[in-house]
C-alpha cells in the first residue's frame, strides 16, 4: 500500500493586470472608470503583481485616454499593487511632461509605480495629428526622435536631472524638486524596434503579445540576446520582461468563450476598419449575423487568447510562461457582462482574476 500524495501541478507565473477601462454599451464613462477602481482592488485583494493601464484615443469602446489621471485614481483606491502605464504613447507628449508626471505619481506612491513606453500613436491618424501639433510637436519628428525622447525621460527622473543647451548656456531640468525614488521604466512595442531599442538601453521590456500574438518570441530572443547592462551600473544586470495576454475565464469553458465574444467582436472591426462602436453587452454580441470569414478570424484570434475554465485557463497560463521563458504573465481580463449587469461594475472581468488567481 502506498502512501504517496499526488504531485502538485507546477505554480503559476506571478500575474499582473493590464486594463483598457472598456466601456460598454450600458455604460457611461463614470461608470467605466468605476468599474475599474473595483477591479484594481480585486487584484489587489487577490495577489496581483501589477495594474497597467493603456493609452488609446477617440475609441468609443476605451476609456484609458490619460494614464497618469487614472494611475493616481488607481494608486489612491488600493494598498501594495504596483500600478502603472501599459504604455504611455511618449510621441504624443512632451518628455519633461511626462517625466514630471510620473515623478509626482512616485513621490506620492514610492515603490509602486511603473512607467510603461510605447512609440506607437495609440488612436487614428487625425487624433494624433491633433495630439502633437495640438503641443507644437511634429508627427513624424517626434517618432524620429523617440530614443533621444526616452532618454529625456530617464535622465530628467534622476535627482540630478539633464542638461539643457539653449542659446549658449546650460540650464538643469529635473522632474521633480527632491526625487528620493524614481519609477520603474519599461519599453513596450509590437516590433522588434523597441526590443532592439530597450536591449541597447538595458531597461525592461514587454512586447505586446496580447494585440498581435505573432513574433513574440523573435522580439523577446532579439531582446535578450543583444541586451547590455548599462556601463554605470545604473540599470538592469540582466534582462527582465513578461507576457501580456487576453483572458476570459468562467466556470465553464461554454461560458468563457461567451463572455470573449463582445471583445472579439471589437478587436474585429479594430482590424477590418469597421465603424467602432460600445463594446456589446454578451447578448446584443450574440445576435449579431456575421460572414463566415469574419467567425473564422475570430476563431484565429481566440486561439491566441487564454479562455476557459479555471483549470483549463490556468494550464494556458502555464504553458505559456513556458513557451516564453518567463516569470510573470500580465492579463488583459476581457470577459464581458450580461444584460442587466450593473453600469458600474464588471463582474466578469473580476470573475477572472479571482478563478485564475485561485
Amino acid at each position: 500500500m502506498t502512501t504517496d500524495n499526488p504531485p502538485l501541478p507546477p505554480r503559476l507565473p506571478r500575474l499582473s493586470v493590464l486594463d483598457l477601462v472598456p466601456v460598454r454599451s450600458d455604460q457611461s464613462s463614470a461608470d467605466a472608470v468605476t468599474a475599474a477602481l473595483s477591479l484594481a482592488r480585486a487584484a489587489d485583494d487577490l495577489g496581483y503583481e501589477r495594474y497597467w493601464v493603456a493609452e488609446h484615443h477617440n475609441m468609443p469602446a476605451v476609456a484609458a485616454t490619460n494614464p497618469p489621471v487614472l494611475i493616481a485614481m488607481l494608486a489612491g483606491a488600493t494598498e501594495r499593487i504596483r500600478v502603472g502605464s501599459g504604455g504611455v504613447m511618449l510621441p504624443n507628449h512632451a518628455p519633461l511632461v511626462v517625466a514630471e508626471q510620473f515623478a509626482l505619481l512616485e513621490a506620492a506612491y514610492p515603490g509602486r509605480i511603473d512607467l510603461g513606453i510605447g512609440r506607437a500613436p495609440g488612436t487614428d491618424p487625425v487624433t494624433s495629428w491633433a495630439l502633437r501639433h495640438g503641443a507644437g510637436g511634429v508627427s513624424d519628428d517626434n517618432v524620429t526622435r523617440f530614443p533621444e525622447y526616452v532618454d529625456d525621460v530617464l535622465s530628467m527622473m534622476e535627482p540630478s536631472g539633464v542638461g539643457l543647451q539653449l542659446r549658449g548656456s546650460v540650464h538643469t531640468l529635473t522632474a521633480t524638486p527632491r526625487a528620493a525614488s524614481v519609477p520603474t521604466i519599461w519599453l513596450l512595442g509590437s516590433s522588434d524596434y523597441s526590443a532592439r531599442l530597450a536591449a541597447e538601453k538595458g531597461m525592461p521590456y514587454v512586447f505586446a503579445h496580447h494585440f498581435s500574438g505573432q513574433g513574440t518570441a523573435e522580439a523577446l530572443e532579439l531582446y535578450r540576446s543583444n541586451f547590455r547592462p548599462a556601463p554605470d551600473g545604473s540599470g538592469l544586470r540582466e534582462p527582465q520582461t513578461f507576457l501580456t495576454v487576453n483572458a476570459s475565464v468562467a466556470e465553464t469553458a461554454e461560458e468563457a468563450r461567451r463572455l470573449a465574444a463582445p471583445q472579439l467582436q471589437m478587436m474585429l472591426a479594430l482590424r477590418s476598419g469597421s465603424p467602432l462602436t460600445a463594446q456589446h453587452l454578451v447578448e446584443e454580441a450574440e445576435k449579431r449575423d456575421l460572414p463566415a470569414d469574419q467567425h473564422d478570424l475570430m476563431d484565429a484570434m481566440a486561439r491566441r487568447w487564454v479562455i476557459g475554465d479555471p483549470e483549463g485557463a490556468r494550464t494556458q497560463v502555464r504553458e505559456l510562461a513556458a513557451t516564453y521563458g518567463v516569470d510573470e504573465v500580465m492579463v488583459n481580463p476581457v470577459s464581458g457582462a450580461w444584460v442587466g449587469t450593473d453600469p458600474s461594475t464588471a463582474p466578469s472581468r473580476e470573475q477572472t482574476l479571482r478563478l485564475l488567481a485561485s
